[in-house]
């Protein structure tokens, strides 16, 4: 229902029935928010938000990246933060991911399992720290980053996140198409059909917003939870552990494999806040925190290992790598559930539409990003926002679906670069500059320019940062770590320099600034 159309009364009705909580429209309490003007905007702007108001009266959230009034969260299920990125991992390209230990890096299972297990443990730290910083502060990811950043440094990190957001979104709809397509060897779905189908069950998803996401999210994991037990259960007498010999390249093919799972768990920091912004303020920390860690960790660690393992069947199972190499992850898995006829067949399909879940994220905080460039985009609706991500990103999915591999690697590595980052800074000014405390941040002034830093002590801070990147990656000291071409270090070495040189950089800001 429009907000305009709504008493007192309707504000009182169960929170159950309305998904668990309840999410007011922005359209009159923040049409002139900060000074942005939305509803007596022009031309085709103006159409736009016409369209807006329609579609709020049909229940698609309106709100975008405007902070939520703490006397506006009305989402009482803490625990809902855990099952979003339980069912956003519990995809097939979670499984895709620990696939590449073998595939890509040449390692033996169980030196992959354990690079899976530590490197997520560490690396998803700051996603559940990010997710109480939404909780305590009403504001989205990418706002929360002006913060550091300030109005215009921060425009570096908005951008990869708007890219990663699409890269995510391609890479993710190639992996599920290509399922679709491994359903059957005759009559087989092409890819470009399967490819459309993903994305426009995303799109209507994301344009209704933060309380169906969360509502589809609570419960989708389930199934998938259980076609990937069977899958387990149908493979785990073919599969082998087996360590690598510690020649001179399994160091540096366990620290590029390291790199490439920190990539994956570390992408969801730029997000993080987007979700729990309609929790109440006072909300305990540790709740969220303790939801959104276990939430992640579970899918990412199980199904990134049963990745892992089912490219050790091969051995036993030749047929099975025969059906990987002709049909890539959609024929391993298909293999994996081949013992079941037809009803595997039908499993197939399940997780091949698994990958809505992860890609809805992705759809609906591209729109919030891109918001948060300047108070000008605020003013463009958040649904046709979504609508670009999906036109973009089925464009670029149709064009390339034929090298997703090699793709998915590199997108992951250079994702793992500049998070790390990010994160580094985020952390460092919230503990070191304000203290651990929000009350230092002026939350009603978000959108103020004057209330921000300058961002030169944040763009010092990445470009050393990038400096460490690529003498872990490609310089030096990225070629010590042995092997015929050397580890890609430069996960850490983006974390070191970083952190060095920030809260350095960030004293003289202060000083000069005065903010």
């Amino acid at each position: 229902m429009s907000i305009s159309s709504r008493s007192h009364e309707t504000k009182d009705i169960d929170l159950e029935e309305k998904g668990g909580f309840q999410q007011d429209s922005p359209l009159e309490v923040t049409s002139q928010d900060d000074g942005i003007r939305r509803e007596s905007s022009r031309g085709f702007l103006g159409w736009l938000w016409k369209v807006s108001k329609k579609l709020d009266s049909y229940g698609v959230e309106v709100r975008g990246v405007e902070r939520v009034p703490e006397n506006d969260r009305n989402h009482p299920r803490y625990t809902d933060v855990g099952t979003l990125w339980l069912s956003a991992n519990m995809t097939i390209a979670t499984f895709s991911l620990g696939t590449l230990g073998n595939s890509v890096f040449d390692l033996q299972a169980t030196d992959a399992c354990l690079v899976i297990l530590f490197f997520n443990l560490l690396c998803t730290l700051p996603v559940a720290l990010f997710s109480c910083w939404g909780k305590s502060t009403g504001l989205r990811q990418m706002m929360l980053g002006r913060f550091s950043f300030g109005p215009y440094a921060i425009w570096f990190p908005i951008v990869l996140n708007a890219l990663a957001c699409i890269g995510w979104s391609t890479i993710n709809t190639i992996v599920g198409a290509s399922a679709l397509q491994a359903v059957t060897d005759t009559h087989q779905l092409p890819q470009p059909v399967g490819i459309i189908i993903i994305s426009l069950i995303t799109l209507v998803i994301a344009l209704f917003g933060y309380k169906y996401v969360h509502a589809l999210e609570r419960y989708a994991s389930i199934p998938v939870f259980i076609i990937f037990m069977i899958i387990f259960g149908e493979g785990g007498k073919y599969m082998h552990g087996g360590f690598g010999e510690l020649g001179s390249g399994e160091p540096a093919a366990i620290l590029s494999f390291g790199g490439t799972i920190a990539g994956f768990a570390l992408g969801w920091t730029s997000l993080a806040a987007d979700y729990t912004v309609n929790f109440p303020v006072e909300t305990a920390d540790w709740k969220v925190f303790a939801c959104t860690y276990a939430g992640l960790n579970f899918p990412l660690i199980l199904i990134e290992c049963l990745g892992a393992l089912m490219m050790s069947t091969f051995v036993d199972k030749p047929s099975w790598g025969a059906r990987y190499e002709a049909g890539g992850l959609g024929g391993l898995l298909r293999a994996g559930l081949s013992p079941l006829g037809g009803f595997g067949q039908f499993l197939l399909v399940i997780l091949a539409l698994s990958i809505v879940t992860n890609n809805i994220p992705n759809v609906y905080s591209f729109a919030l990003t891109v918001q948060s460039f300047h108070k000008s985009i605020q003013r463009v609706p958040r649904f046709s926002l979504c609508i670009l991500c999906t036109a973009i990103y089925i464009a670029l999915a149709e064009a390339g679906y034929n090298s997703f591999e090699s793709a998915f690697d590199t997108l992951l590595v250079i994702l793992s670069y500049w998070l790390v980052i990010y994160s580094t800074i985020l952390v460092e000014e919230h503990y070191i500059f304000r203290r651990g405390s929000f009350k230092n941040y002026n939350l009603e002034r978000y959108n103020d320019n004057t209330n921000l830093p300058a961002g030169w002590a944040a763009a010092f801070a990445t470009c050393c940062g990038a400096a460490g990147t690529v003498l872990g990656y490609t310089g030096v000291l990225g070629k010590k770590v042995g092997g015929p071409f050397g580890g890609d270090i430069g996960f850490e070495m983006a974390c070191a320099f970083s952190a060095v040189t920030y809260p350095v950089a960030r004293y003289f800001e202060r000083r000069l600034f005065g903010r």
